[in-house]
Parts: C-alpha cells; structure tokens; sequence
C-alpha cells in the first residue's frame, strides 16, 4: 500500500486501528464506544484512531475512552496518513479537530478501490450540507456544502472504469453537487461529462434531495443505458405540518410529483426514500398523512427510522414527545408496508430480462434496479451481465436457469434519448 502500510491479516495482528463514526443517532454513538472497547480487548496493544462525525461533534468524549490514541475529526481527516505514520508527532496531540464550518474546499482521498462487496467503488463527490433539518445534526459536523471538481471527478472515474463495471455517486447532499461559485455546471451535466469522457459502463446516484430531482435529471437518467435506474429520494415524513417542524424545503405535492415523473419516465426504476416515524409531536392523524402517502407513490423499498433525540439539534428541544412503543409500532407499520411494495415490484420482475453487476459474494448480483437476484450458474465477480427472471427469493429475485447473455458495451458517449422520438419531453 502506499507510504508504506499494509492491511492486516485481522483485527488480532494489526498496529492500528482505524475507526470513522457516525453520530446521526445515539445509537450510533453508542456503537462506536462499543466498538472501541472490541478492539481493545481483541488486540490491547493496537493503536487506535477515531475519525468521523462523532470525532468531529465530542473529540474530548472520545479521546477519554481507553485505548484510544488518537481523535481526528472531519476537519482534520486527510491528514490521517501523516499523522500517523510521523514519527515526530507529539505524543501529547492527541486531538486533531478545527473548525469545520471553515472548510471552503471539497477534502477527499483518493478512491481507488471498491470496499464491501468489492465490485461496486462508492466515489463521494460532495460533502456538508447548507440546509437545517431541525432533526440533523450533520451540517454541524460536516460544514458548508462543498463539491469535487468536474476534472477531478472525471479522472477518478475514468481510473475507476478501468477496473470496476459500475461506480456509484454519493455524497453528503449529492444533489448539491455544482452549487459553488466557480462551477458551471449541475450534477446532471457531470453525469454527461462522466458518460462522454470514461468508459464508465454504469453509474448509480446515491441519494438526491426531491427538489434536486429536475427533469434534466430524470432525462438523462431515462435515456441512457449507462445510469441505472434508481432513484433514492428521502421524504422522512408525507405530512406537510411535519415537513414545517422538520424544515424541509419542499412540501408533499411537490415531492409525489418528483417521485411520479420518475416512474413515468423510468417504469422499471427503483425508487426508494428514508422514512421518519415519531417526530416530536406527530399526531395519529400525521402519522397517517404519511402511511397514505406512501400507500399512494409507487415505491420499491424504504429506509424506515424510528426518530431519536439528538442533542444539539433544534428538534431534541421541541415538546410533544411521541411516547417510545408508538414510534416502534409506526415504524412496523411502514416496513410492512413497504414490504408489501417491494413484494409486488419484485413480481413485477418475473420473466423480464435485467441487467445485473456480479458481486464478491458468489452467485449474488445486483440488478440496474436495485434489486439482489440469485444467479443460476456461478459468473466471475464485478461482470455486468443480462439474466432472464425466473421467479422470487426471499428478499429479491433468482434467475431462470440458462438463460443469461453478456452485457453490451456501449461506446463512451454514446446515449438513447427517447424524447427525441417524442417517448418522453423534458419540462422546465
């Protein structure tokens, strides 16, 4: 590996340890000290460092915990690699965070390979976040909104197509992507900058806030092969009154005529959103604003969360506590809702033929739709190939024996644009 480290056979042999937390939860919080004192009883004599949001938010929580040497945070987190392989750091800096709302510059290392299942490289292209979500404590631990240059983010994607089959987009706020001074162009005009100049053969958004899901958007991703047909649009709640205390920026109407362009325009595509049950003072009849909104939206699957008091953010101050058994039994109600949807869009898929991405794990892909299928005859890993849908699993899909081919290559900007034939037209 570069400057001289290499990964460790386990967690047993290794001389750090390195640990990059979330802190959009307690629950998050409380994972990572228990995640500490793992490390600290398997291997005693590991160095340990602690980077991430919960870094950034309480160093001095952290830095307190046993066996942690050092606390970086976000601020400070591209510097990890000097840090710690500088035999003249001071042995008494132990806490490495600045101001994080001062960063003016888009921070990143560099991606050059896929972790996970090791076939899907996650490339972040954004950070921070400008909006206000009352529930949120992320814009005060990540900062201002800010992006990666157009010709940074083509070079690494271009490095990246030279080896993996797909590469997904992702980022704090990715939608935001462009909005700085300095940079002339909206994510969509990357994504064809990306599709004209790699050999990039799938790209895959993240997430994208709905008021960032324009139809220039929505075009692109319908009219080429190369974008997969996925959409995650987080509406955390359908009740407009909701949406107010959240401080969301968009209201229902607004978001189910995003959601509803998408599945106009893309009838195959996954769409998924992150779901909010017990904000302070959700009423039942809230509650059920929102359980019929999701009913009514053609939704393949959601990210349901039970709301959690943050400290430190506006909504952790607000009355009306929703009592603890009510969130959990609202949040089951909208799993098995959503598991209702996503049973039905899997039927959907039955006897169709889907591109799908081969994964580390054997015989597993994963569909240009998001959607997991078993495949019937083993294929090497990170090939994107078209199998023909058999019938149902359990939580995805398996494909009818025999019958898959490879997936054409297309050439580097080459896209269909099916308005062109008058299938579909872009509205400003």
């Amino acid at each position: 590996m570069r400057q001289g480290c290499q990964a460790a056979g386990g967690l047993d042999s290794a001389d750090l340890v390195i640990l990059n937390s979330c802190t959009v939860t307690s629950a998050a919080d409380h994972d990572l000290r228990q995640a500490v004192r793992r490390v600290r009883r398997a291997n005693p004599a590991a160095r340990i460092l602690v980077t991430g949001c919960y870094a950034q938010r309480a160093p001095e929580e952290l830095a307190g915990l046993a066996g942690v040497t050092w606390v970086v945070g976000n601020s400070h987190k591209v510097r990890i690699p000097d840090l710690v392989l500088s035999a003249a750091a001071p042995c008494h800096s132990r806490i490495h965070v600045g101001d994080v709302f001062a960063e003016q510059e888009f921070m990143a290392a560099p991606v050059e390979d896929a972790a996970g299942d090791r076939t899907r490289p996650n490339l972040k292209i954004q950070d921070g976040c400008n909006n206000r979500c009352t529930f949120c404590i992320i814009p005060s631990v990540r900062g201002p909104s800010r992006s990666a240059k157009p010709d940074e983010v083509v070079a690494q994607v271009r490095t990246l197509a030279a080896k993996y089959r797909e590469v997904v987009l992702s980022g704090v706020n990715l939608g935001r992507w462009g909005r700085e001074p300095g940079i002339r162009m909206r994510l969509a005009g990357l994504v064809r900058r990306l599709l004209a100049e790699t050999d990039v053969e799938r790209i895959r958004l993240s997430s994208v806030e709905p008021m960032d899901l324009s139809d220039d958007l929505l075009g692109l991703m319908a009219s080429s092969p190369r974008i997969a047909r996925h959409v995650h649009a987080p509406l955390q709640s359908g009740s407009d009154s909701v949406l107010r205390r959240m401080r969301r920026w968009y209201r229902a109407s607004h978001y189910a005529g995003r959601i509803l362009r998408a599945r106009e325009w893309m009838p195959d595509a996954a769409i998924g959103a992150d779901v909010m049950v017990g904000f302070p003072g959700e009423t039942e009849a809230e509650f059920d604003d929102t359980r019929r909104f999701i009913a009514e939206l053609p939704y393949t699957y959601l990210h349901v969360f039970t709301y959690s008091e943050r400290p430190g953010t506006p909504a952790a101050a607000m009355p009306d506590r929703v009592p603890t058994p009510v969130r959990k039994q609202r949040n089951r109600v909208l799993r098995e809702l959503a598991a209702a949807k996503n049973l039905d869009f899997r039927r959907r898929m039955v006897g169709q033929t889907l591109s799908v991405v081969t994964l580390e794990q054997e015989g597993i892909g994963l569909s240009h739709n998001y959607l997991k299928v078993e495949l019937a005859t083993p294929r090497q890993s990170n090939c994107i190939v078209e199998v023909e849908i058999g019938g149902l699993t359990a939580h995805g899909l398996h494909e009818n024996r025999g019958r898959s081919t490879s997936f054409p290559v297309f050439p580097s900007g080459t896209s269909f644009r099916p308005w062109e034939s008058g299938a579909l037209r872009p509205q400003n």
